[in-house]
């Protein structure tokens, strides 16, 4: 249960981060629900593999490279999909980094949420 909540929640994010930003747009429910799925798959499987390949950099940067990796996990989740289009790397970026905040938020919402219990 705490995973669908999640997801729903991150597809809701999502839709405020295109109601937001200019640079992301979002067709319809369905297909933020489609992109927060996939985008959670390219951050489990796909991320991982980078940020290891890029460790040299990551450090030489200080970790401010992760942001750029983000970026590059939401600008290929909106490629491969139809009904979330984001504008170029910039809006990647910053469409990443209000999708990343939120998911923060919500991690933290929904921790407490189900801790209750």
């Amino acid at each position: 249960m705490k995973l669908i909540v999640r997801w729903l929640l991150l597809a809701a994010a999502l839709l405020l981060v295109a109601n937001i930003y200019p640079g992301v747009t979002v067709a319809s429910f369905a297909s933020a629900l489609i992109a927060a799925l996939v985008l959670g798959l390219l951050n489990t499987l796909v991320r991982p593999l980078l940020v290891l390949l890029t460790l040299p950099v990551t450090l030489l940067t200080l970790g401010l490279f992760l942001f750029v990796i983000n970026a590059l996990m939401f600008w290929s989740a909106a490629s491969l999909l139809e009904g979330f289009e984001v504008a170029g790397f910039a809006a990647a970026l910053i469409g990443s980094l209000i999708y990343s905040a939120c998911g923060m938020v919500i991690d933290i919402a929904v921790e407490r949420l189900f801790a209750r219990e």
